[in-house]
């Protein structure tokens, strides 16, 4: 196949097909067990430094941020992060100097709150290195052909861009019409980690709501930790099997953390807190202030529950959920 152009871009997560199905035999297990465990121990097995790390969700919804704050509390270094619309995450991430490298198709944005300061603040500095950059779609296929053990995934998107340029793609000669054809190589993350609705405590996910790539996340990912809601029963996960969008399979670690969102959205229970992202962007302007932050809510305390209580507690837990189910005016009635 004759190559016409490559991006400048540096390819990182890929594998040989083979290699990846012969390391998935050799090392994820088919045993229905329970996979139940903190999300400390999740932590301290499956993310390592150096890896290569994904974040389910979309933006600021379904996040897994339990996960998130324990990769800073155990302070893991030198990881490079799939930026698959990945935003408040990957901000924490990198101001927390856990993330040095990001493939960015989607981040450095808190959408309508503006830049992330962290984020833009190291890139900026050389902190933080982009390695090569992409769009949505081309992540979305990037699982896809992990998903799918194929080495790379032909497609049309980021032609005549500069984008394609700065990618880690390359650009053939179509061997069935001659036309100019975009090759986006498969990407395998060393570890994965999706929040969901509820899950059985082997590993059976179900989301409501969109699951934007996770379904394909979820099965080219190498380590797979699902945080949940909730932990069901296996008779509520076979009631209505087409609701398991993730299947135990492909999930290595299983912990329950109720509001693990949280600040983000959880859709049809919790809304986002704008209050603490405010906080957040407004700490993030500088390095004392992300580490004054991170003292407070990260290395200050226990665990999720202690830093959900530092946030505001049931009142504002509650408060999220009525503005989730009635849309209310963006107030605080629980500070009254």
């Amino acid at each position: 196949m004759e190559v016409l152009s490559e991006g400048k871009g540096e390819l990182i997560g890929w594998h040989d097909p083979d290699e990846a199905r012969s390391w998935v035999k050799n090392n994820k297990s088919r045993e229905l067990k329970n996979k139940l465990m903190a999300a400390k121990e999740a932590v301290e097995l499956f993310v390592h430094d150096g890896d290569y790390i994904a974040s389910g969700g979309f933006g600021h919804v379904r996040v897994s941020m339990a996960i998130i704050y324990e990769i800073i509390r155990q302070k893991k270094k030198n990881l490079a992060m799939a930026g698959k619309t990945a935003v408040h995450d990957l901000d924490v991430l990198i101001g927390s100097g856990c993330v040095n490298k990001v493939e960015p198709a989607y981040s450095f944005g808190h959408e309508l709150r503006g830049l992330s300061p962290a984020g833009k603040r190291m890139v900026e500095s050389g902190e933080c290195k982009i390695l090569a950059e992409i769009s949505n779609a081309g992540y979305q296929w990037r699982f896809l052909a992990g998903m799918m053990g194929l080495s790379f995934i032909p497609s049309r998107t980021l032609l005549g861009t500069d984008t394609l340029k700065y990618s880690s793609f390359k650009t053939v000669k179509d061997p069935y019409t001659g036309n100019p054809i975009v090759l986006i190589p498969a990407a395998y993350p060393d570890c994965a980690f999706i929040h969901v609705h509820r899950c059985d405590v082997y590993g059976n996910a179900q989301i409501d709501a969109i699951a934007v790539e996770d379904f394909e996340l979820a099965r080219c990912a190498r380590r797979l930790i699902i945080t949940t809601e909730e932990i069901v029963d296996n008779d509520v996960i076979r009631d209505e099997p087409w609701r398991t969008v993730i299947p135990f399979f492909c999930v290595d670690a299983v912990v329950e953390v109720p509001y693990g969102s949280h600040p983000c959205e959880m859709p049809g229970l919790y809304f986002y807190d704008e209050e603490h992202i405010s906080e957040w962007l407004g700490m993030a302007k500088t390095n004392d202030g992300v580490q004054t932050y991170l003292q407070k809510y990260v290395f200050g305390v226990a665990g999720f529950e202690e830093y959900l209580d530092l946030c505001g507690g049931i009142k504002k837990i509650n408060y999220l959920k009525r503005r989730e189910a009635l849309r209310e005016p963006m107030i605080a009635p629980w500070r009254k």
